[in-house]
């Protein structure tokens, strides 16, 4: 079943991907109900994050079922088994089991989307380095950058950032928690011909402190992208944990601060069962929810994260 369903997924989405100048995206997410499974295509190699099934499965069981859902991945996409990385993935995990560096075997490749290349790494962290799922919202920003004092919070490995600069914003602030993230950005602005410095600033730094620090100095910015992890306790943030759900409100408002007149907030989550609270949002700042323009079409999963853009109205 997986087999097949792989092969008809991936005759479709390669003439999609070429129409859209996209060489990574999502094939399956735990469409079959026996195959707990996400496996994504990422220019000819396969990256698989495989779930638990039954809680009362034998270590036998799990281990028969694996080798056979990688042979299955192996038959329908055509590929060897050295061409596919295997992650395990809990039901919880926070930012820093998200960021955790589980290998140090370094396979790592460029990739092109929209235009632009991005180094991933597919075999040392859980997640590759470049979300896909978010694609469409990096368009977004790219579109509206053009002479705009551009601010990326919680910026993984910049791609927003580069997606900004390559949209001709007047500066870009990438800020990031941590210093292996700030290099990687570093990487990924060089390899679209842009160079960290000046115009292009990477700050490590705890987000929730910067904005405070940043609020104190009077600075401003045109775009902010603000896409915070669902929850982290990291022993470098200034408090003793954020969660989305709880802490949002706070966190909006303190970008808002920042926000110059007619500026613009682009504000995200991967939580799934997330409200945005009516006392986020200041009556002067006007909220539209683009969740469904900023989900690609590889994503059958509609709520792999929802998306808002706040306006300050002149």
């Amino acid at each position: 079943m997986l087999a097949n369903r792989l092969r008809k997924r991936q005759r479709h989405l390669q003439k999609w991907a070429r129409r859209q100048d996209v060489a990574c995206y999502r094939l399956y997410e735990r469409d079959i109900p026996e195959y707990p499974a996400i496996i994504d295509w990422y220019d000819g190699a396969v990256v698989v994050w495989l779930y638990g099934r039954a809680r009362d499965e034998t270590a036998v069981q799990q281990a028969e079922w694996r080798a056979h859902t990688l042979a299955e991945i192996q038959t329908g996409l055509e590929v060897d088994a050295s061409q596919i990385f295997v992650k395990e993935r809990a039901r919880q995990q926070g930012l820093e089991s998200q960021y955790e560096r589980l290998a140090q075997t370094g396979h790592t490749r460029l990739v092109r989307e929209q235009g632009l290349i991005f180094e991933v790494n597919l075999s040392d962290y859980l997640d590759s380095g470049l979300f896909l799922d978010h694609r469409q919202t990096r368009a977004l920003v790219r579109e509206r950058a053009a002479g705009k004092r551009v601010l990326n919070l919680f910026a993984y490995t910049g791609s927003f950032t580069v997606y900004a600069a390559h949209g001709r914003a007047q500066t870009t602030t990438t800020v990031d928690l941590s210093q292996t993230y700030s290099e990687w950005a570093a990487r990924n602005l060089a390899h679209n011909g842009f160079a960290a410095g000046w115009q292009h600033r990477l700050v490590t730094a705890d987000c929730l402190q910067y904005l405070a620090n940043a609020a104190a100095r009077g600075e401003q910015y045109d775009l902010i992208i603000c896409d915070p992890p669902t929850f982290s306790n990291s022993k470098r943030m200034r408090q003793a944990s954020f969660a989305v759900d709880r802490d949002h409100p706070a966190l909006i408002q303190d970008c808002l601060r920042l926000l110059a007149p007619n500026g613009e907030l682009f504000f995200s989550t991967n939580a799934r069962r997330f409200k945005l609270s009516p006392t986020a949002i200041p009556p002067s700042i006007t909220c539209t929810e683009l969740t469904p323009q900023t989900i690609p079409e590889d994503f059958h999963n509609k709520q792999i994260h929802r998306c808002w853009l706040l306006q300050k109205v002149g």
